[in-house]
């Protein structure tokens, strides 16, 4: 790993013939989703590329396990946290992506820049006019949000999106509306994230290691093997749509199904979901594991029969739903999907395919879902198997230079 104080550090070169320089301020070991999507990325072309990214904590000798090298920025030890610290960091992103941007293109030559997100952008546009590149960049949902209600802003960012080589979209929902928003003529892609299983641990595709996970977490919560679980991981906020999955906790206990509910993740809400189990009187049925690691997330996937999310539309105006990796890593691992009818959820979850879509505003529509999945074994079994097939589809990044005569793999 090196920093911004070591760029002149003689380093080993682990590219053959570096090209392709990936930017992002979210990058391994951090877990965030964007994060492991561009890790995701550098994994298929590690000969192609070299990485630019934020310093994050156990990233030192992360970065020295990677077959291709990896450069960090550094932020300040103090001053970078609270309100301060909503104004410095993106100052400290745009400057420092842009001096090292500049540094290791005389070094490396490389000739494109995928950059992995539209946060921090005006770096970006001013390296597409100081650098002899071409660039993709790459759009989640939320990270061009914030750019529409500030008419600088926005003016700056489409012209960013007019100049790119291509624009690379997590779902087609993203797309969908960055079309809406931004009417261009810049080529989009839409190349959904993919599973790693490596994050999980190690034995995850081994069905009598999931099947020891399976015991141990239903045996920590006191869960028969015979009960359904329904498990659901995220944010514990309103929009998720925690509430409406305990709603049903009752009413299939009444239709005589020996039900529980498992919720991995932390959030405001918490108390009020729990204050709402408590009134139902299923707070013996509604389990709250807390913050789950990466790493132990295979085990809660095991142990359950059905992964729910019924998520609302957000209201906010800087939050949006661009793709559901939590419904992504259920298929993964064989587990039917009950979900809304809404976003980008339908890139990851096809109807009748490897999940059931409903409208979360409809307890008729809800209840119906959950009591034909925990009482039919065999359509659990059918759409999780589906679900594994579909997990495994793939569009490989190099896609995006198949002009350069380089096979696409899908």
């Amino acid at each position: 790993m090196e920093h911004i104080s070591q760029l002149t550090a003689e380093i080993r070169d682990k590219a053959a013939y570096p090209d392709i320089l990936v930017i992002s301020r979210i990058f391994r070991p951090k877990e965030a989703v964007i994060g492991e999507y561009i890790y995701n990325r550098c994994l298929q072309d590690p000969e192609r590329v070299i990485v630019l990214a934020a310093s994050c904590s156990g990233d030192k000798v992360f970065d020295q396990s990677q077959q291709f090298p990896v450069y960090r920025w550094s932020y300040p030890r103090y001053g970078c946290s609270g309100f301060m610290g909503n104004i410095l960091k993106p100052l400290i992103n745009i400057v420092c992506s842009f001096v090292l941007a500049i540094k290791l293109y005389f070094r490396y030559h490389y000739r494109y820049i995928e950059w992995g997100h539209g946060y921090d952008f005006p770096s970006l546009l001013l390296l597409s006019y100081f650098l002899p590149i071409r660039f993709f960049i790459y759009l989640h949902g939320n990270d061009f949000l914030c750019t529409l209600h500030n008419p600088v802003l926005r003016s700056l960012f489409k012209l960013t999106l007019h100049r790119a080589e291509g624009i690379v979209c997590n779902s087609s929902y993203t797309q969908d509306y960055l079309r809406t928003a931004f009417r261009l003529d810049t080529p989009t892609h839409v190349i959904n994230p993919v599973i790693r299983p490596e994050k999980f641990g190690n034995n995850v595709e081994s069905p009598s290691s999931l099947d020891d996970l399976r015991v141990r977490v239903r045996q920590a919560y006191n869960i028969p093997e015979s009960a359904i679980v329904i498990l659901s991981i995220g944010r514990l906020v309103k929009h998720k749509g925690f509430d409406r999955v305990i709603d049903n906790i009752p009413l299939l206990l009444t239709f005589g199904v020996d039900v529980h509910y498992i919720i991995c993740g932390e959030g405001r809400s918490e108390s009020e979901l729990k204050s709402l189990a408590h009134r139902l009187r299923v707070d013996k049925r509604v389990h709250f594991a807390g913050y789950v690691p990466e790493r132990e997330l295979a085990g809660y996937y095991a142990a359950c029969d059905i992964f729910a999310m019924l998520t609302l539309l957000d209201t906010k105006p800087n939050n949006m739903e661009g793709f559901g990796m939590v419904y992504l890593e259920a298929s993964y691992f064989g587990k039917p999907i009950i979900a809304s009818r809404l976003g980008g959820i339908l890139d990851t979850v096809q109807p009748e395919e490897n999940g059931i879509l409903v409208n979360p505003n409809s307890g008729y529509e809800m209840f119906q879902a959950f009591n034909r999945l925990c009482k039919d074994q065999q359509l659990r079994e059918q759409l999780g198997r589906k679900g594994k097939e579909l997990a495994k589809r793939r569009t490989l990044h190099r896609s995006l230079y198949k002009s350069e005569g380089r096979n696409a793999i899908l």
